[in-house]
Formats: structure tokens, sequence, C-alpha cells
């Protein structure tokens, strides 16, 4: 029975991470600062863990391989990847800036980075700062050479594009685009499975050991898009209300598809979930508490809980009042 099953994350202690993913999200992870909570992965970087049921205690990549027809018939989990999702949900908590990095497509990821997916993420906003922002791009237009002279006289800052951050928004970030996580923000990222970063630029800092991080100037500047871009836009965003939810539409890319839930029921009027047999699916709790009933078993989530849903699951019924990320890859 492809029954659904709790997960419990891998951590990054990153120089620019806080601990609200301790205080605020329950993460007993022994790490200070805690940068990240890989809450559903299969990548070897930092694979997740079920923390219930009869898998307990296995990787999630353990548990794929032995039973691959839990992923579905998504077209992208390509045959040559056993026990690999196509991407990874992350729950990241940026006390200080990120470095300014940019991520490559899949082809040039493919060729460049041992086969490698590209990187395309989608971020969901849970808390900002009141003067949070981010950097979507660049200024103005340039070219591989003025780029390396802003780096090389320490003027990086002049020419990358900053656009303020508040809670609720939501940000496409494609393959190619310079970016970076503003500090005060505290985000949900939808992502390809990949661990393929280019640092640009990381305001020259050091890391525990006094070291400065290492910069990819050279394959940055292969792949990222050097003209202005528009600024990011919040799409219009819809709320379609049924008895005890509401659902809304954040991201749709080929890549991952990402529905933000809003649920306020009993159990005598419990939400009726399911994943088809296309693909398995994930819950991620960003707030509130609530259950899940698969008739077998009656699983709590709250907040900072994640949930893998096996492709062809038995019927669940959700309820309570909680706010959940639904993803599918």
């Amino acid at each position: 029975m492809n029954v659904p099953f709790m997960l419990s994350p891998a951590g990054k202690d990153y120089l620019w991470g806080g601990e609200r993913l301790k205080k605020e999200y329950g993460k007993k992870l022994d790490m200070s600062p805690l940068a990240e909570t890989w809450e559903c992965s299969t990548h070897p970087d930092g694979p997740s863990i079920v923390r219930d049921g009869m898998y307990k205690g296995l990787t999630l990549t353990e548990v794929l391989r032995e039973h691959p027809e839990y992923t579905g018939t998504h077209p992208d989990v390509r045959e040559d990847r056993p026990g690999e999702l196509p991407i990874l949900v992350k729950l990241i908590d940026a006390g200080k800036d990120l470095s300014v990095q940019v991520h490559p497509d899949d082809e040039y990821a493919y060729v460049h980075e041992g086969g490698s997916r590209g990187k395309t993420e989608g971020w969901y906003v849970l808390d900002a700062a009141p003067d949070a922002s981010l950097i979507y791009g660049l200024e103005f237009d340039l070219d591989p050479d003025s780029i390396r002279k802003y780096a090389a006289e320490g003027r990086m800052n002049d020419c990358l594009h900053r656009v303020p951050v508040k809670k609720d928004d939501v940000f496409y970030i494609k393959a190619g685009t310079i970016h970076a996580i503003g500090a005060g923000t505290l985000i949900a990222e939808i992502q390809e499975n990949s661990n393929v970063t280019y640092r640009l630029y990381d305001y020259d800092r050091r890391d525990k050991d006094g070291n400065k991080r290492p910069l990819h100037m050279d394959k940055a500047l292969d792949v990222a898009c050097l003209d202005k871009l528009p600024d990011p836009v919040q799409p219009m965003r819809v709320l379609k209300y049924e008895p005890g939810v509401a659902r809304e539409l954040l991201f749709r890319c080929r890549y991952f598809e990402v529905h933000r839930m809003l649920i306020n029921a009993d159990t005598d009027s419990a939400i009726a979930y399911k994943a088809d047999e296309l693909s398995f699916r994930v819950l991620l709790c960003v707030d509130g508490e609530g259950c899940v009933d698969d008739s077998i078993d009656i699983r709590r989530l709250g907040k900072g809980d994640c949930m893998f849903i096996p492709a062809d699951s038995v019927p669940l019924r959700l309820y309570g009042k909680l706010q959940l990320l639904d993803i599918c890859g």
C-alpha cells in the first residue's frame, strides 16, 4: 500500500544562517547557525531520513531505490538515476546576506558537472524583516569583462539590482539568473535536485577557519544572463475556496508545481486528498497544525513538518487549522 511517511531533514550550517529554523520550526539539529534544512531530498549532499512507519531510519533515497513506483511515471525521473527525485524542497533562514550566485541550466550542468541537473528555483517568502531585499539580476547590461572589472575593483554591489521582499511574496529564479537572498528573509525553496552553485561575490567574508569561500567566476560568466532583467512582478494570485480549504497556485513550470493550501476543517469535514499515479507529492507544513489520516495511521502535521506522499497513494483525509505547501515534481 502506498501510504505516506514523515521525513526528517538534513541540515546545513552555512555561515550566513540564523537560529529561526530551530526556534520557530522545531528543527532539532545540532548546528549553529542553521542556514538550511533539506526537507525532502534525495541529493547525496543531504538526503532526508524517513522518521516513521516501516521505513523508519532509512534515507528517502534507499526507500525509492527499493520502490521506484513511489515516484510515479513522471518523465523527469530518469531511468539512470535510481532513487532520485527530480526536485529538492528546503527551508532557508538568511540571518545574513547569501553570496551572489548563479546556477547553470540542465544542459550546461550535465556536461560540466558530471551529469548533474541544472538548478531553477521557486521561493515562497515565509517571513521578511521590514527592510529585507534580494538581489535579482544586474542594475544595467554588462559584458563579462565589465563584471570582472567590477569584481577586481571591489565594486560588485554597484552593478547588482536589489528588490524589496515581504512576507508571502513569490519569486521564480530561472537558471542563469544572478541572485542572492538578503538578510532577514525566511523562505521555502522548491528547486531542481541539484547542488551546483557558482559564486560571483561573497562580500569578502571568511569562514570559521578564516578562509575566503571560493568564487567560480569563469563558470558563472559562462551561464549568467548579463542583461538587465525586468523587475520581478508578483503574479496575480487567486484563492479558490471549497468547504474547509482554500487553494492557490504559487508556481508551475516544467520542473515543479506548487500550491498553497489553507485548511480549516475538523474530522467531520476533512479534506479528501490523494497523489495520482503520475507523480509523488510532498506536503510541507509552514504554519498551524493538523492531521493526515490514511485509514491506517493518523499523523500529526505541525509547523515545519514534511510528509512524502507516494504516487498512486491511498486516499487521505486532511484536517486541522494549518497552511501547507502542496508540491509535486
